[in-house]
């Protein structure tokens, strides 16, 4: 008797699951939207070209950089920099920021460019 009971409880749960409006997983849906939506705290926001995006926080008072990625975090430190760009590098990673405009090199293969500032929106 308990072990059809406990069959009747597993069907029911997985039939619920099946219908889209109920889901037994507890660390949310990872749908994109969720995805898009998601925003570090204190960073600053670059759109790139093809719909790339990427995130970067300044810490040690400006001495280096957070770079979030959708698949990874690094931190960057100051490389060189004038009054009109800024350069951080881990020696794979390299950002160049001028004013709102910024390129990533992910490494010798990979980099973004075409990046700027996203704009907060208005309130």
């Amino acid at each position: 008797m308990r072990n059809k009971f406990g069959y009747s409880a597993l069907l029911l749960v997985l039939l619920l699951n099946g219908c889209g409006g109920f889901s037994v997983w507890p660390f949310g849906g990872g749908t994109k939207a969720e995805a898009d939506s998601y925003k570090p705290e204190n960073s600053t926001e670059y759109l790139c070209d093809a719909g790339k995006k990427f995130y970067v926080r300044t810490i040690d008072n400006g001495a280096a950089v957070w770079l979030i990625l959708p698949d990874r975090e690094v931190a960057l430190n100051k490389a060189v920099s004038s009054q009109s760009s800024m350069h951080y590098s881990n020696g794979i990673t390299t950002l160049d920021i001028t004013g709102s405009d910024a390129t990533l090199d992910l490494n010798p293969t990979s980099s973004l460019k075409g990046c700027k500032q996203a704009q907060a929106p208005k309130k």
